[in-house]
């Protein structure tokens, strides 16, 4: 009995990075559990609706339009073909997503460098995406970019391990697929491609035609997802369509915004980040520094610099640096802070100290993530998912879009349209209607870019034409971003067309204190509006006049 006590003490300290590993993923969605309810924002609504689109057999691009690439809009369908088309499915799939990602760079971590390393870089990345200061808890393309990408790196490691062609293959598959998720993602594929070159080369057996035919293998991987898409949305008819958003618009969109102001986004996001998370970021400071001191960081410091450096720069185009965006970052920081952690262990274990010296290395862990904890105990912990939700995106419309689609979805039929005057295509989504015209962002038409006014045309041709039943006003403005050189050729459209056409049956009034004041009906009517921040919901006239119940 003793024996096989014994044995299994001895197998449990062997699994015990994977036990870590276990606790960190049911820690970190138990966060994401309690706050499965938060309202879906804009972003994950045009996902959402687009993925609503696919699964209803519609190809992307045909009824709906953005300038990302479909990737995140195929993720979402998956998602909600699980866990249902609901704002709980949506967050149990950026839950799964995460958890995925977590075991990823833990692999990774412990494949390079060591298994405590590995668990270490798991940790800080885990509690790094989930954090408010990146909107942790929506489901934005970045996590789908980041899962993609890490399995990506993973494989490309086991196949230089292995020298196996197939492996080289499949890796740069998921490199394309980050690709696909949005375009940033594609900087992961160039640095999976400069990493094969690199490992070959510098292997004590250089055999350049073996090099250049596994770099070819990842390239071939990395093209093959979008070769695919643009042969199925060619076959669809609505590839003109594709390009023209994903391509052509997103380069003027890309070309918006000068370096001065998006150094200034940068400093301002991370200075945000850092702050939110000041003892990680050391942690990440000093495994920079531990490619200069540390044997095993010093072996990988053309992967670990690498990885670093290339997860950053898919953050860099357009030169936006939202928040969000740095998701793609936080595993390269997880890894630092996993490396720098695992090197100052080795070193203090060989000091004549050792164990003053663990002590003093677990107290510094312990404050390093508990401090991150606790900067963020309300909102992990205590904060309800509305709450949650405007500590975030405050004076944003994503509580009231829920009731708004309840009345939207109670009072028509399924065949009935919505037109959102607005960047809020949440509404259509829950309310289980389609919009009534592709246009599911005003952002693009109130840019100073070529395309502007024809965007503009064409989303009011598409609404006089379908005529539908509801029209939503949002006059918020963060849902227009309305610039001083904008054409706003389309709000006095709007104005006209609403007051001539349909009649207001709702109001969500919004107040700066977070209070949301609603009024249906004849209440509505004859409601006469206190803050400048609202959303309108005007149902047409000569629409039937009892409710249309499904």
């Amino acid at each position: 009995m003793n024996s096989e006590i014994r044995i299994f003490l001895e197998n449990i300290l062997k699994c015990r990075s994977w036990i870590v590993l276990a606790v960190i993923i049911f820690f970190v969605a138990t966060i994401r559990i309690r706050l499965l309810q938060i309202p879906l924002e804009r972003d994950e609504g045009e996902y959402a609706y687009f993925g609503q689109l696919l699964l209803e057999g519609a190809l992307p691009y045909k009824l709906a339009y953005n300038m990302k690439l479909p990737g995140t809009y195929g993720a979402y369908a998956l998602v909600m073909a699980v866990f249902g088309q609901t704002t709980a499915g949506v967050h149990l799939g950026l839950l799964a997503a995460n958890a995925l990602a977590t075991v990823f760079l833990f692999m990774i971590g412990r494949r390079g460098h060591s298994a405590f390393a590995g668990a270490a870089a798991a940790a800080a990345y885990a509690l790094l995406s989930v954090s408010p200061s990146v909107l942790g808890t929506s489901a934005h393309a970045t996590h789908f970019v980041t899962v993609a990408a890490l399995g990506g790196v993973l494989l490309l490691l086991r196949a230089l391990e292995r020298q196996r062609s197939g492996g080289f293959f499949w890796s740069g598959v998921c490199f394309g697929l980050a690709f696909l998720m949005k375009q940033p993602g594609g900087a992961f594929a160039v640095f999976g491609l400069l990493y094969t070159l690199w490992a070959g080369m510098s292997a004590r057996e250089r055999r350049p035609a073996r090099v250049a035919g596994q770099a070819g293998l990842v390239a071939l991987g990395a093209v093959l997802p979008f070769g695919i898409v643009c042969l199925v949305l060619a076959a669809g008819g609505v590839f003109s369509k594709f390009w023209f958003w994903t391509f052509s618009y997103a380069r003027e969109y890309g070309t918006q915004v000068s370096i001065g102001d998006g150094l200034l986004m940068l400093m301002a996001s991370l200075s945000k980040i850092t702050l939110s998370a000041a003892g990680l970021m050391v942690l990440a400071a000093l495994g920079l520094t531990a490619m200069l001191w540390d044997r095993k960081a010093r072996e990988n410091r053309f992967f670990l610099a690498g990885l670093f450096c290339f997860s950053f720069l898919a953050i860099c185009p357009g030169l936006y640096f939202r928040p969000h965006y740095f998701v793609v970052w936080l595993p390269s920081v997880g890894l630092m802070a996993g490396v720098g952690l695992s090197a100052l262990y080795e070193m203090v274990h060989r000091s004549r100290t050792p164990r003053f010296a663990l002590a003093l290395l677990g107290i510094l862990a312990v404050i390093a993530f508990g401090s991150t904890i606790s900067q963020h105990w309300e909102f992990f912990f205590e904060m309800p998912p509305e709450k949650a939700c405007r500590s975030m995106y405050p004076l944003n419309p994503f509580p009231e879009s829920v009731k708004l689609a309840q009345y939207i979805k109670a009072h028509s039929s399924p065949g009935d349209t919505v037109g959102i005057i607005g960047s809020e295509p949440q509404i259509p989504f829950y309310a289980g209607r389609r919009s009534a015209t592709g246009y599911l962002h005003m952002y693009p038409l109130m840019e100073n870019q070529k395309y502007a006014r024809q965007m503009q045309m064409e989303m009011i041709r598409e609404l006089e034409q379908a005529r539908p039943r509801f029209l939503v006003y949002v006059s918020i403005p963060k849902s227009w971003l309305v610039r001083r050189d904008s054409d706003t050729t389309i709000l006095a459209w709007a104005d006209r067309y609403a007051m001539e056409n349909y009649r207001r049956v709702g109001i969500a009034e919004m107040f700066s204190e977070g209070v949301t004041a609603y009024c249906w009906g004849d209440e509505a009517a004859g409601h006469a509006l206190r803050s400048p921040f609202y959303v309108l919901l005007l149902e047409r006239r000569d629409a039937p006049p009892r409710a249309i119940r499904e």
